[in-house]
Order: structure tokens, then C-alpha cells, then sequence
């Protein structure tokens, strides 16, 4: 399996985590650095990592200065609690950029907001069951849209079978 770990600069470690954990509505935990922090899921996967500007030698996260923040970045995630999701954002900014919508190319509600950094963020509906539609061709179900058994993730097998196959 393969995942990203998206990592933006942000002015302030602390302020930002706080703002995502609200957003996602999670348990209040502190970043593991003044300059370092990841939000994590549920499960321990890693949803998005923030790193103070300037931190580190990292070419790309020097200075706000040099690009805008978020230039040509979409920060897009899914979540399974649309309503409460929109209610959260609403307390966190003035105005959406964008009102809740059925987003045509993925059949689900979506709203987007800017985060204390400028970053364009976009809270899309996760689909119940319902195949989504490709852009490309025919209706075509959706990995994340399959109906998962209670107890483990879309997209995550049960620990067990998962330990199984790395043995083996």
C-alpha cells in the first residue's frame, strides 16, 4: 500500500493543528513540535502534516514570501459526517468560499474554506454506497464508496488479515 503525506507551510504550528482538529472534529491533542505536527485519522493514518515556515533547510518551505500559500495546491478530503463537518467549518471562518454543492464529477455535496494560512481546503460528502461516475466513461464503483464490514476502514483490511498477508 501507498499513501502521501501532505505537508503544507503554515505561520503558526499550534494555531493550524487546533483549526484541523476542529475541522475534522477530533479529540484536542498537541502537535509533536512548535515546528512539527501531523493530524492523524482514527486509524493512525496520517491526513495532513504541518511544518512552520523556515524550520528547516527545506527548499519549498523557506517563506510564505516566495509564492502565495496554497498557490496551485487543492488540500481535498473526504468525510463521512458531512452536516456536522459544515457546522465545524462555519465556526472557523466568516464565509465559505463555496456553499455546499453536488459536485457534478464526483456526485457528492462538497463546501470549501481557506485555513488560517490561506490554503483553499475542500470537505467533500464520502459517498454512502452509491457507485460514483468517472469522468472518463461508466459508472464504475468508487474504491472508498464500497460498503465496508463494521469495524474496519474503507480501504483498510482487519489488522489480522492485514498481518497475515505481510507474512506470508
Amino acid at each position: 500500500m501507498k499513501r502521501t503525506w501532505t505537508i503544507i507551510g503554515v505561520a503558526d504550528v499550534s494555531r493550524s493543528f487546533k483549526w484541523y482538529q476542529t475541522l475534522f472534529g477530533q479529540r484536542r491533542t498537541r502537535p509533536a513540535h512548535d515546528h512539527w505536527g501531523q493530524i492523524l485519522d482514527t486509524d493512525g493514518t496520517v491526513l495532513l502534516s504541518l511544518h512552520g515556515w523556515g524550520a528547516h533547510d527545506h527548499p519549498s518551505l523557506m517563506s510564505p514570501g516566495v509564492a502565495t500559500p496554497g498557490n496551485g495546491l487543492l488540500l481535498f478530503f473526504r468525510v463521512d459526517d458531512f452536516a456536522p463537518s459544515l457546522r465545524r467549518a462555519r465556526s472557523l471562518v466568516e464565509r465559505l468560499d463555496e456553499e455546499p454543492h453536488l459536485n457534478p464529477s464526483t456526485e457528492t455535496k462538497e463546501f470549501s474554506l481557506r485555513d488560517p494560512d490561506g490554503y483553499y481546503v475542500t470537505i467533500s460528502a464520502l459517498p454512502a454506497s452509491r457507485p460514483a461516475r468517472s469522468r472518463s466513461g461508466p459508472r464504475t464503483v468508487a474504491r472508498d464508496a464500497r460498503v465496508q464490514p463494521r469495524g474496519t476502514r474503507s480501504g483498510a483490511a482487519p489488522r489480522a488479515r492485514a498481518a497475515g498477508r505481510r507474512r506470508g
